[in-house]
C-alpha cells in the first residue's frame, strides 16, 4: 500500500482528517509569513510529499526542497509533486551540503528511527538550519490516552501484532512503554521502526533540548498534550551565548 494510502487518503474518515489536520497544524508557525516569501524550505523525511506539495503552493516564489531517502517513498512525492517548478527533489543529504534553510519541517520521522539514526537526524538538521532559522518536528503521542484509543484501535485491526498487544498498549497508555522496539529496514541500509508503538516523545524532547533551543510545544487536533495525537515542537538554535566554549559559530544564513 502506498504512503498515502495509509495517511491522507486512508479509507478511514477519522484517520484521513487527522492526517491533513496535522499538516495544517504544522504549518502554523508560518502564521505570519506572507505568500511572497522567496527563501528556502527543507521537507525533511518527506514520505510522499504531502506537505512539501502545501508549502510550495502556499509559497510559490520559495524553493522548497523534498528530502526522501527511501527510493520508494522518493518516486511517491516524485509523481505527487510533478508540475510544481519550486520543488527540489533530494535522495541523499550530500545533495544539501553548503545550504541553509530559513525553515525545516521533520514530520512523522523521528519515531521511526532508532537510536543512531536519530543522533545523526538531529545533527543534519542543526547543520542544515540558518542561524536565525526555525525547526519543526512532528511525532505521533503514543503515551497515555491517546496509547490507549490508538492501541484499541490497531488490536481491533491486527491483534497479536507488536502494536496491537495488550501488555505493550497498557504499558504505553501508563506512560511506560516497551523499549525493545522491531527494527527492519525501509531500504537497504536504512534501519526503521515501522510500528509507533514504544515511541516516546519526551526522550526526543530531551534529546532535542541539548541541541536547540524549544520555543514551543504544541498538540494536534488540540493544543492539549494530553489529548493530541500529535505533538510539536518548535526549534531555534541556541545563541552563542549559550553556545559551548570553543564551538564553530555556523555560516550565515542566505
Amino acid at each position: 500500500m502506498s504512503y498515502s494510502g495509509i495517511t491522507v487518503h486512508d479509507k478511514n474518515p477519522i484517520k484521513r482528517y487527522l492526517q491533513r489536520r496535522r499538516l495544517r497544524d504544522a504549518l502554523s508557525p508560518l502564521g505570519a509569513l506572507g505568500e511572497r516569501f522567496a527563501g528556502r524550505f527543507l521537507d525533511f523525511g518527506a514520505g510522499n510529499g504531502e506537505l512539501t506539495k502545501a508549502i510550495a503552493q502556499r509559497f510559490p516564489r520559495a524553493k522548497v526542497f523534498c528530502y526522501e531517502p527511501a527510493p520508494d517513498l522518493l518516486e511517491e512525492a516524485r509523481h505527487n509533486l510533478s508540475g510544481l517548478d519550486n520543488v527540489v527533489l533530494v535522495s541523499s543529504l550530500e545533495e544539501l551540503k553548503g545550504l541553509k534553510f530559513r525553515y525545516v519541517f521533520c514530520l512523522e520521522v523521528f519515531e521511526h528511527l532508532p537510536s543512531r539514526e536519530t543522533v545523526r537526524a538531529i545533527r543534519a538538521i542543526k547543520r542544515l538550519l540558518a542561524i536565525r532559522g526555525i525547526a519543526v518536528v512532528g511525532v505521533p503521542n503514543e503515551l497515555f490516552l491517546p496509547a490507549l484509543l490508538k492501541g484499541l484501535f490497531r488490536m481491533k485491526g491486527r491483534y497479536g501484532a507488536y502494536d496491537a498487544r495488550f501488555g505493550n498498549v497498557f504499558r504505553a497508555a501508563i506512560g511506560r512503554p516497551p523499549d525493545k522496539r522491531p527494527v527492519r529496514e525501509i531500504a537497504p541500509g536504512l534501519p526503521y521502526h515501522f510500528q509507533h508503538t514504544g515511541f516516546d516523545h519526551r526522550k526526543l524532547r530531551l534529546e532535542l533540548s541539548g541541541t536547540f533551543e524549544i520555543v514551543r510545544q504544541f498538540g494536534s487536533p488540540v493544543g492539549s498534550e494530553l489529548l493530541s495525537s500529535e505533538i510539536y515542537l518548535v526549534l531555534k538554535k541556541r545563541n552563542k551565548a549559550s553556545q559551548s566554549a570553543g564551538s564553530n559559530p555556523d555560516s550565515p544564513s542566505d
